[in-house]
């Protein structure tokens, strides 16, 4: 998604770091890449404007993982996979197709709801770590 032309220089690189990779990253992460070139840069700035994103649509919270919160400009809808040994967060794709429509049925009237969205993490080891063994 194209950042807003009147994102002031901080903002705007703040959110293209963001965007930038697919390692679902954190804030400490983004002011880490940012800092060198932005010296007035502050941590603070980093989270004060992903609040901004997430309140703009333009991003959206993995959740805490390895004690810090991790984030998504992937809006589409998706669900992920935590790794329990590194932290890593890899996206597996497919949105409602993902999950057996018949899920949807059951839960909407069962508990007399209506199904927007869904959010499933799954967690174990990556492949990465898996070939480290224990």
């Amino acid at each position: 998604m194209p950042v807003k032309r009147n994102f002031s220089a901080k903002r705007e690189a703040i959110y293209k770091t963001l965007a930038s990779t697919k390692i679902h990253p954190t804030a400490e992460w983004v002011y880490e890449q940012l800092k060198p070139t932005i010296p007035d840069l502050s941590l603070g700035t980093v989270y004060r404007n992903i609040s901004v994103f997430r309140q703009m649509g333009l991003c959206k919270s993995v959740g805490v993982i390895g004690g810090q919160e991790h984030f998504d400009t992937d809006m589409s809808q998706h669900s992920h996979f935590v790794c329990t040994r590194c932290s890593s967060v890899t996206d597996i794709p497919g949105g409602r197709s993902f999950v057996d429509g018949n899920m949807y049925d059951y839960i909407e009237s069962r508990c007399g709801v209506k199904i927007e969205s869904h959010s499933i993490t799954f967690y174990g080891l990556c492949g990465e770590c898996m070939s480290h063994g224990e």
